[in-house]
């Protein structure tokens, strides 16, 4: 997949380490090379947030993209990249008073961007794309679309559109989802989310419906509608 992660400029490093200690996924370690100590990036752990830039006395960090393998089994991998699924729950329901509901996800992760294109909770599902504030303005959010869905986050004003559209697209085509939908919030610069799932679809040449749902910054569900 492709991700962000830290790339280390040997001509600048000098090996003094104060990358590693500032490194919360341990990502960062020294080595002996010919021209002495250097750091190394151990890909699968680095987040890619840079929290280590600012502590190079000589400026060798700097953040890139690259397209990094998933570890799905055996040695480590920072959790973010972990792709994981597991069964619901037989009752849905809390058994006392005052327990709180079970949650209805069923995977990991659940943003676009850190989302593999292909993984078996992908495959065949019921697919929702959704705007990452929609789950903090609509109070039955879970109930009413995450239960049996593989899910999906992103945020059409932050994000990378042009990125997302493709990755969409190939998620389509690889995984054949039994379902389509796209739930956004009312603010113009949401809509993009919508169009972004329209396009993808066309890309991916698969003939379905796409459901949209647009909801109020109060939390209430302005309007549905299905798209051929």
């Amino acid at each position: 997949m492709l991700k962000k992660i830290i790339q280390i400029d040997e001509n600048l490093c000098t090996g003094c380490g104060n990358c590693m200690v500032n490194c919360p996924q341990s990502a960062l370690e020294l080595i002996d090379t010919p021209a002495g100590k250097k750091a190394l990036v151990k890909e699968t752990l680095c987040d890619g947030l840079g929290v280590c830039l600012g502590t190079c006395p000589t400026g060798a960090l700097a953040i890139i993209e690259k397209e990094i393998p998933v570890v799905h089994t055996g040695s480590y991998c920072c959790p973010s990249l972990q792709v994981l699924s597991w069964d619901k729950p037989e009752n849905p329901n809390p058994s006392q008073a005052g327990e709180a509901l079970p949650s209805q996800l069923r995977q990991w992760p659940v943003q676009l961007h850190l989302l593999p294109i292909e993984a078996p909770f992908l495959k065949n599902a019921h697919f929702l794309l959704t705007a990452d504030c929609v789950p903090l303005a609509y109070g039955n959010f879970q109930q009413d679309f995450l239960q049996g869905r593989a899910i999906a986050l992103a945020c059409p004003k932050l994000d990378d559109n042009g990125e997302y559209r493709e990755k969409l697209s190939q998620i389509l085509k690889l995984n054949h989802p039994q379902s389509l939908e796209v739930v956004y919030m009312e603010v113009p610069c949401c809509r993009g989310l919508a169009a972004l799932m329209e396009d993808a679809l066309k890309d991916s040449g698969l003939e379905l419906k796409l459901k949209k749902t647009k909801i109020s910054i109060r939390g209430e569900i302005l309007e549905s509608e299905n798209i051929k």
